[in-house]
């Protein structure tokens, strides 16, 4: 009963430090992304590769953004890994996407890279890749010192008691902060059925 409660007071704690402004600035630059008719190409990986083909599903249906995410297409990905490896898999998906100045990428992670630690290289060089194409860099991460936190536009952090929880937490809390998104008013266009 004692981790139960734990978990939650972490997820509380989470939820009472979200930055609202943060996620009003990301609903109006997300709008901005829609009115130039770019696209957004959600990245993330394991827990976080699920949570970025769910939010591609809302967005696309519930807002009428163009979305992508490259784990959707496991042929391509496993590809692309097995002949040209893991650290280069998104950043070359996003070149034959032709990413560009209209375009974001969206990284959901825990920890959102780490050129020193060597996690999440693919992460880092999809940063490296939009920055130079001037798209933007937007995120919803768990750690403040982590590469996308450091080098995107908007990228919102969860802040945690904790940091046991950090991984169950911070990618619970990315379905949270998208579903906001998708239900806020400057991007929802289409209704939900229930």
């Amino acid at each position: 009963m004692r981790n139960i409660e734990l978990y939650f007071k972490n997820f509380k704690y989470s939820l009472s430090k979200l930055n609202l402004s943060k996620i009003n600035l990301l609903a109006k630059n997300l709008a901005n992304i829609r009115n130039k008719k770019g696209r957004i190409f959600f990245l993330g990986v394991g827990g976080s590769a699920g949570n970025a083909s769910h939010a591609v599903n809302d967005f696309r249906k519930l807002c009428n953004i163009e979305c992508y995410s490259p784990t959707d297409n496991t042929s391509e990905l496993t590809a692309r890994i097995n002949d040209d490896g893991w650290n280069t898999s998104f950043k070359n998906w996003l070149i034959t996407s032709n990413l560009n100045s209209k375009d974001a990428i969206f990284i959901f992670s825990v920890g959102g890279g780490d050129i020193k630690k060597k996690i999440s290289i693919n992460l880092v060089e999809s940063v490296k890749l939009a920055k130079n194409k001037k798209a933007k860099v937007f995120g919803l991460v768990g750690k403040k010192n982590g590469y996308t936190y450091l080098n995107g536009d908007v990228v919102i952090s969860i802040d945690l008691i904790d940091k046991q929880y950090l991984t169950p937490v911070s990618e619970s809390m990315q379905a949270v902060i998208w579903h906001c998104l998708v239900s806020h008013p400057l991007l929802k266009i289409n209704k939900t059925k229930w």
